[in-house]
């Protein structure tokens, strides 16, 4: 490759050349080993005489910042070291200006290689138990179809068809009746959060979040100036008669309420979608992982009740393959489909399109449904097993909120615990506890842990629990 150097004039022109490779090599711009174009090309790429960039070389090699090997090169000397960086000027900085210098993150991210031997982390799956033989193929198929298309960006909307996949498969196991026009392929269900909320958000505008709840979803809405308002949940879900008349979003996990677990009920389903009709407000429906079902009968998504155009529905592959594929969707409200589209191009064109083409195989030949139906068997016997602990030995200490669906439940505190001691008393152990606190906004909270189980096995279930339940005995935990 072409070094950047930059020659002003024509005086001068070997120190102008020294002067600049020196800086290059002290500063650590030139790593050591880094192999320099030869006098012959620098001297093309300056417009320079070859003599010059000879004489140059030659000095440099002196003062040992280069090395040469005959028929190789001239490299950056291993012996050189980047030097410490001079202090910047200190400047007026521009900073960003805006409410993203108040924003928390939304939410705390586990550094690398620090995960505890039992980590009970929400969100995540297995990766060991997916099929990565039947991904390769269809990668491999993905990648095929890539080198035969020409090199364009493609529909901000996604891919025809993973949005035909989508549309078949919620049609069929979440009773979301669409078209494939419909579906808009998103990274995550992050974005199509996001892409909802700025086609419709008005700053100052109200938008109504279930308390506790996704803070992720908050910080989002807040960022574009909302006014968030926390609405509670009880045993039935979002409570509607507490929703503020003028909220022109209410972002709801009727499924599996996050992080609590309850399934809204049917009666307070129709309540919701009666509210939203009169308000002309929209219902933003995550179903986030709803898939995993385990106890009584599938319960309505909103979508597949919605009559009249309240609601967009939002799902994602985070929970059902893995976090990293970044994959999600969203069918808006028919009205909404166009300025959906266009946010989505404005804000990053379109995802992966060789992603799109591989999942959209691994759902249209059946790997998909097959995956679903062992990971379902997986993760009913990891609940299980999390119960059994929860619900006997260490009901001391928690009264376990068992959730119909989900890969997470949660656990209350009973009485005079503290949830902060508790999960540093249990990082001790090598055992990784999240707590729940953090998810309440509007209300004081009342003090849980977050067990995940998507990401640890049965066994491991057990030996994390039992030494949990050690470690909170020999600590003389109340009560």
């Amino acid at each position: 490759m072409d070094v950047h150097l930059t020659i002003h004039g024509r005086q001068g022109l070997a120190g102008q050349l020294y002067r600049q490779l020196r800086a290059g090599i002290v500063d650590g711009r030139l790593a050591p080993g880094e192999r320099l174009p030869s006098t012959r090309d620098l001297a093309t790429q300056l417009g320079i005489s070859r003599k010059t960039t000879l004489d140059v070389f030659e000095r440099l090699m002196a003062e040992g910042y280069l090395r040469s090997r005959a028929g190789d090169g001239t490299f950056v000397a291993h012996e050189m070291t980047r030097l410490a960086p001079a202090p910047a000027p200190v400047s007026p900085s521009p900073g960003s200006g805006s409410i993203w210098e108040t924003l928390p993150d939304a939410l705390p991210m586990t550094a690398p290689g620090a995960a505890p031997a039992f980590d009970f982390v929400g969100g995540v799956t297995d990766k060991a138990l997916f099929p990565f033989d039947k991904w390769r193929s269809c990668v491999s198929h993905a990648l095929r179809v890539q080198a035969r298309g020409r090199g364009t960006y493609r529909d901000p909307a996604g891919e025809q068809e993973l949005r035909l996949a989508v549309s078949r498969y919620l049609a069929f196991s979440r009773a979301v009746a669409s078209n494939w026009q419909d579906v808009i392929v998103t990274q995550g269900a992050q974005q199509a959060i996001d892409l909802m909320a700025r086609v419709v958000i008005r700053p100052g505008d109200v938008v109504a979040v279930e308390d506790p709840g996704y803070p992720p979803a908050r910080i989002a809405f807040s960022a574009l100036g909302a006014q968030v308002a926390h609405v509670p949940v009880d045993a039935e879900g979002l409570v509607v008669d507490a929703l503020p008349g003028n909220a022109r979003i209410v972002y709801v996990t009727p499924s599996h309420q996050f992080p609590l677990g309850m399934a809204m009920s049917m009666e307070r389903r129709v309540a919701l979608l009666e509210w939203a009709q009169r308000r002309g407000a929209l219902l933003l429906e995550d179903d986030y992982d709803g898939e995993f079902r385990f106890m009584g009968r599938p319960m309505e998504s909103l979508k597949s009740l919605d009559k009249t155009g309240v609601v967009a529905y939002v799902g994602t592959f985070s929970k059902t393959i893995f976090p990293e594929l970044r994959i999600g969707y969203v069918i808006p409200p028919a009205p909404l489909a166009t300025a959906v589209r266009r946010a989505k191009q404005v804000g990053d064109w379109h995802s992966c399109t060789m992603t799109q083409t591989a999942l959209a195989k691994f759902m249209l030949d059946g790997y998909f449904g097959k995956h679903l139906r062992r990971m379902h068997k997986e993760y009913a016997a990891r609940r299980t097993a999390l119960l059994a602990h929860l619900d006997g030995p260490l009901s001391r200490w928690f009264t376990a909120l068992a959730p119909a669906a989900g890969i997470h439940l949660v656990a209350r505190l009973k009485t005079e615990q503290d949830e902060q001691a508790l999960i540093a008393r249990a990082a001790a152990a090598s055992i990784g506890l999240y707590g729940i606190s953090g998810m309440y906004a509007g209300q004081r909270p009342t003090p849980g842990i977050l067990f995940g189980y998507g990401g640890i096995g049965v066994a491991d279930i057990h030996a994390g629990m039992e030494k949990l339940a050690g470690a909170m005995d020999g600590h003389h935990w109340l009560p």
